[in-house]
């Protein structure tokens, strides 16, 4: 998916792929930053749109190459609309992730999906449902658990692991 977004589509979007990913933010929120929230930073304070929660997220394991388009972006806007001076609409976005999902051979893509990877790769990596509900902003570890589609894998997993 990288791949595909940096070549057919452009910098701008690959970096909102690799933001999103790395940071599960909804792609309506991801949309609102500004290039100054983030020049020379490794963490940003926002507060969620849906939730009207605040939240820190941190962008130190992608720091070098979100101030290296930063650096490139003259925009005031972190992912720049060619219509005027505003950001990308999530249409835009939509159309611009789907575009490269076809490109890398993925056909159920969409905004929602850079959050769900978040997501599935934190829980993969810490094994932490209440620390990823807490991120996720998720009322319930159910909710956080049907949101990263981990249920029905892990289930079907340990049935299968079982061997008595």
């Amino acid at each position: 998916m990288k791949w595909a977004l940096k070549r057919h589509c452009s910098e701008r979007d690959y970096i909102m792929f690799v933001i999103g990913i790395n940071t599960g933010l909804r792609i309506s929120d991801l949309l609102k930053i500004k290039t100054a929230d983030l020049k020379g930073k490794k963490s940003l304070k926002i507060k969620e749109s849906k939730t009207k929660k605040s939240r820190t997220i941190y962008f130190d394991s992608i720091y070098e190459e979100v101030q290296e388009y930063i650096n490139s972006n003259p925009s005031e806007w972190l992912f720049p609309s060619r219509k005027g001076d505003k950001p990308i609409s999530t249409t835009q976005a939509y159309r611009q992730l789907v575009k490269a999902g076809e490109m890398a051979d993925i056909t159920s893509i969409g905004t929602h999906t850079l959050r769900k990877t978040f997501g599935y790769w934190h829980y993969k990596t810490h094994s932490n449902i209440p620390q990823l509900q807490s991120i996720l902003n998720h009322s319930s570890s159910q909710i956080t658990l049907r949101y990263i589609g981990l249920t029905e894998e892990e289930e079907r997993e340990s049935i299968i692991s079982l061997n008595l």
